[in-house]
């Protein structure tokens, strides 16, 4: 099983369940967290991965933990999350590498210094804090920074973590507090009695639970569709890199309307080219169109199409299968797509002609991440209409990995019945008519 990027190793458990309380379908960070949460509740809980903990997304992302910039009906969920952040390595016992260090976007043109200046307001109205920084400010904070800066905004108590390193840490915590941790064990489907969920059937067999929460990121689509439940996610492709030799950058995350980094804490920056993701052009692209049109319409701009031999392998693929059959998610156990090299190119260019500290430097990987997205861009965290027991906390688009603990404890609280830590209106299932 190839993976691209190292990530820290967690052994999974030698043997799988007979039955649970809960069921936890994804060894990503929310799937996790998701598991900490109900078994720091005291609830039996299983969470099954199909290949490693943070094969996937969750060791791929940027590694910013933000609430600046982001949709404002993720602004409330996303101040859990930081103060989550903030509390996780004493909570967990281990290391996520998680700084407060502060996060700026910086404007070069009148059109995103407009866009940061609309959205200082908005982050005003939810009581988070920025600063709008001007030209001259952002020089001081940046003293090697080349071109005509207009201004930037600046997020004091945001920060970064480690993402190769934090998720796994955070298996090994939900282990400790009675979790089963499944590792190479892929969900096949799930288990139905009477309308209701009665657990899962991996490929290491069945396993009874009353609740079942699928955190599956790209691979939730298909799981559900097995079952006929029509969940709307598409899958998109984002590029980074780690490279060496940028010395006299800021020391916190920068971002620009062409490329974004951060410092690292085993050394160099995270380089990327923002707001730039591959989609293939592949048949749920068609079912999907019409619910996507709007954001495609407005967004254009950060999708580069490609249409080839994927397309037509979708096309034969079963969408329907049954549980003693095996699946996809067993031939698929880590999805590692290969990054876009222009990408690569175009963003090191960029960041070069803003920082020539970029310009001499050496790349000692790349990697590219598959990423789940709703038509909004928002995930979904919510009960599943119509089977009873089952819950789901997928279609992060992009924002998983900073806002998973907020995720995690919002999934739980609907699991468990509580009052729940952030209003889930704005994460519904049926809110774009799935």
């Amino acid at each position: 099983m190839g993976i691209s990027i190292p990530v820290a190793s967690v052994a999974g458990d030698p043997d799988a369940p007979k039955s649970a309380d809960v069921v936890v379908v994804g060894g990503g960070i929310v799937g996790v967290l998701t598991a900490l949460e109900l078994a720091e509740a005291g609830l039996s809980v299983t969470l099954c991965e199909k290949g490693v903990i943070a094969g996937e997304q969750s060791s791929r992302n940027w590694g910013w933990v933000r609430q600046m910039g982001r949709a404002e009906a993720e602004l409330p969920l996303a101040s859990v999350s930081l103060d989550l952040w903030r509390k996780m390595d004493a909570r967990i016992q281990g290391s996520t590498g998680f700084r407060q260090t502060g996060i700026a976007y910086t404007a070069f043109t009148e059109r995103d210094a407009t866009h940061w200046q609309r959205w200082h307001e908005i982050g005003r109205r939810h009581g988070i804090v920025t600063e709008l920084k001007s030209s001259d400010q952002v020089r001081v904070m940046a003293p090697d920074i080349s071109g005509r800066v207009r201004m930037a905004l600046w997020s004091p108590f945001d920060g970064c973590a480690e993402p190769w390193l934090a998720v796994p840490a955070m298996a090994v915590a939900a282990r400790k507090a009675g979790a089963s941790i499944l590792t190479n064990c892929a969900v096949r489907a799930l288990d139905i009695e009477g309308g209701r969920v009665a657990g899962v059937v991996t490929e290491k067999g069945r396993i009874r639970a009353q609740k079942v929460v699928i955190a599956g990121g790209v691979w939730s689509r298909s799981l559900l569709g097995n079952h006929d439940i029509d969940f709307s996610q598409l899958r998109i492709t984002g590029t980074a890199a780690r490279v060496v030799g940028a010395e006299g950058l800021p020391d916190h995350p920068f971002g620009t309307e062409s490329f974004s980094f951060r410092p690292r804490s085993d050394g160099g920056h995270t380089l990327a080219l923002r707001n730039a993701n591959i989609a293939e052009i592949l048949p749920d692209n068609f079912r999907l169109f019409r619910q996507y049109q709007p954001r495609l319409r407005e967004n254009w701009r950060e999708f580069h199409l490609r249409f080839g031999p994927s397309f037509f392998k979708a096309l034969a693929a079963p969408r329907h299968w049954d549980a003693d059959q095996s699946t996809v998610f067993e031939k698929v156990r880590v999805l590692d797509p290969s990054p876009s090299r222009l990408f690569l190119k175009r963003a090191l260019r960029n960041a070069a002609r803003s920082f020539p500290a970029f310009k001499d430097v050496k790349t000692t990987h790349s990697w590219a991440g598959a990423i789940d997205v709703t038509p909004d861009a928002v995930p979904v965290i919510d009960r599943i209409p119509g089977l009873r027991g089952a819950h789901l906390a997928s279609g992060c688009s992009g924002h998983g990995f900073g806002l998973g603990p907020g995720i995690a404890r919002l999934t739980a609280d609907l699991v468990l019945d509580r009052t729940p830590v952030a209003d889930p209106t704005p994460f519904r299932w049926g809110r774009f008519g799935s």
